[in-house]
């Protein structure tokens, strides 16, 4: 499956990487330009530019809602997410300031993307790998599984540290082998051992959801965008209208249906839940 491969390195002092985002340098920064798709990636005066680790997605440590200021989801296994992704490209002493990046060992290291393309807000949707890159850089590269077990995305997957959270573009064979290691995490291992996703949260307050419910994040993200929408009143009564409104498309793999994201969110009173597991569901690339 061909993926765009671009070498460089990841430098994290002076940024905020978390468990499924990062800044990485390409050697050669002409090649974001090779990145397909309708978005560019944006870059800074240096070439870099924010990563987002395609497939998953680890729990918020810095969020903000339109008009709101940041929000995290449960901070311990926010913080060990980011904490493994930095442990496991080689970082080894890392300071933060809050969450920004303040000293590490070493200050930049080796890696490559494999990448299909940027997102709306400009950042590259790549698997993260470290060390030299299997073809060099600016080229075309058949992806297989034995190059994905290679990556950061499923290094995070297989510790049960980021829920599984597919878009289009992922080629089914990756994302059939990142399900398997979400699966194969469960019940017990990272956010499964807390997670609440299907099971329901009853979202009483604000901090229901940023301190206590451990929950899919892009589910988490809809949510606290829609209270502060409403002043961070919790009542959940206009929630399914307020997700119907969004564009946010969605294939249910185990069915075939083509819907709504609102169409697999179940909300009874003040208990929110998925209907379905992380897994079954592919969505649409805005």
């Amino acid at each position: 499956m061909p993926m765009l491969c671009l070498a460089g390195t990841y430098r994290i002092v002076a940024t905020e990487p978390d468990g499924d985002s990062i800044r990485f340098y390409p050697d050669d920064p002409a090649q974001w330009e090779h990145v397909p798709g309708p978005h560019a990636v944006q870059t800074n005066a240096n070439g870099g530019a924010q990563i987002r680790l395609d497939g998953i997605d680890a729990l918020e440590t810095h969020y903000s809602p339109r008009g709101a200021g940041p929000l995290h989801q449960p901070l311990a296994l926010a913080h060990d997410a980011a904490a493994e992704l930095l442990r496991w490209l080689g970082f080894r002493g890392v300071q933060r300031d809050g969450e920004e990046v303040t000293a590490a060992t070493p200050d930049r290291l080796p890696g490559f993307l494999l990448t299909r393309g940027a997102d709306l807000y400009g950042r590259c949707v790549a698997l993260a790998g470290r060390g030299d890159p299997p073809s060099r850089g600016g080229t075309q590269i058949n992806v297989n599984l034995t190059l994905l077990r290679r990556t950061a995305n499923h290094r995070l997957m297989a510790t049960g540290l980021a829920y599984p959270t597919f878009y289009l573009k992922l080629y089914p064979d990756l994302r059939r082998e990142l399900a398997k290691q979400a699966q194969q995490a469960r019940p017990k291992t990272g956010v499964w051992a807390l997670d609440r996703t299907q099971k329901g949260v009853e979202v009483e307050s604000l901090a229901t959801l940023t301190d206590d419910a451990v929950i899919l994040p892009k589910l988490f993200r809809r949510l606290v965008d829609y209270l502060a929408l409403n002043d961070d009143d919790p009542d959940l009564a206009g929630f399914p209208a307020y997700l119907a409104q969004r564009p946010d498309q969605v294939f249910i793999l185990s069915t075939g249906h083509y819907t709504g994201f609102d169409y697999v969110v179940e909300v009874k009173k003040q208990v929110v839940r998925l209907t379905v597991a992380p897994e079954d569901l592919v969505f649409q690339e805005l």
